[in-house]
């Protein structure tokens, strides 16, 4: 198998240890690029930058690797990449190694994600990787993990619009109890406001988290994730239409809206006073 060309980028920042950890474990396998956000944006989901100006910068990376910070969010990173900055498209887009998880409703507002879900929408496959640990665990126990799924999935495409959630458990550096492929769960970081005083007396607020858990069924990344396995969850976002309330509510809604409602209560003109 030829190697494969992939972008990297990721939400914490191009100094993170999390994205040199993802490149460690993959430039042995495959060409690569980096594209990523010059300081952290965690938290941006799939946001861009649009009321002010993006800053491009190249990175000292490694003489097989070309490298750029962008003063955005990984979408913007990901735009920049795909139409300005490499001379030929990826393979796919690897996003991460995120400090701390993407289980559960989190997917939601993850710029990690929000990375792959940009590529996602141009046709590119996507991956993006998390660690329940906040500092990364060895090298040894997630690279038999990292690039073998990224060649699976290259010989094994997921449908378009789809990309893959991949979250390593805590405590990883002692070992895993395995793989399995899983559902996306509905626990999720809840806010947790922290009211703070400014030395001039004005009151502030640090938004803070803390970890919402709800009953999980068995087989979602959460629960999986609790018990010791890596997860990797297959997320489709390219149709975003509930075509059960479409199918449902079409014939009636347009019914309403578009008969002869001269006689609806809806339709009589309110008498002014």
């Amino acid at each position: 198998m030829r190697r494969p060309f992939l972008l990297i980028t990721n939400d914490d920042g191009i100094l993170a240890p999390g994205i040199r950890h993802l490149w460690e474990a993959v430039s042995e396998h495959a060409d690569t690029a980096i594209v990523a956000p010059t300081t952290e944006k965690s938290g941006c989901g799939l946001s861009i930058t649009w009321a002010k100006p993006l800053r491009i910068s190249p990175v000292q990376w490694d003489e097989n690797t070309p490298c750029w910070s962008v003063s955005g969010t990984p979408a913007d990173c990901v735009k920049m990449g795909l139409n300005l900055l490499l001379d030929k498209s990826p393979q796919m887009v690897i996003s991460g190694v995120n400090r701390g998880s993407n289980a559960g409703r989190t997917v939601l507002y993850s710029g990690t994600i929000g990375g792959v879900i940009e590529a996602s929408l141009r046709g590119i496959p996507g991956i993006a990787f998390s660690f329940c640990d906040f500092d990364p665990p060895p090298l040894s126990v997630t690279k038999k993990y990292i690039f073998p799924l990224i060649q699976y999935f290259l010989e094994n495409p997921l449908p378009p619009g789809t990309f893959l959630n991949v979250t390593f458990p805590l405590n990883c550096k002692d070992g895993v109890k395995g793989f399995q492929f899983a559902r996306q769960g509905n626990s999720y970081w809840a806010e947790n406001p922290e009211k703070r005083l400014h030395p001039e007396g004005i009151p502030y607020y640090w938004l803070g988290g803390k970890w919402k858990g709800v009953d999980e069924e068995i087989h979602s990344d959460v629960a999986l994730l609790e018990e010791g396995y890596v997860t990797a969850v297959p997320i489709h976002i390219a149709q975003l239409t509930d075509h059960a309330v479409f199918h449902s509510q079409k014939p009636l809604i347009e019914k309403f809206f578009n008969s002869d409602r001269e006689t609806s209560p809806m339709a009589l003109p309110i008498e002014s006073e």
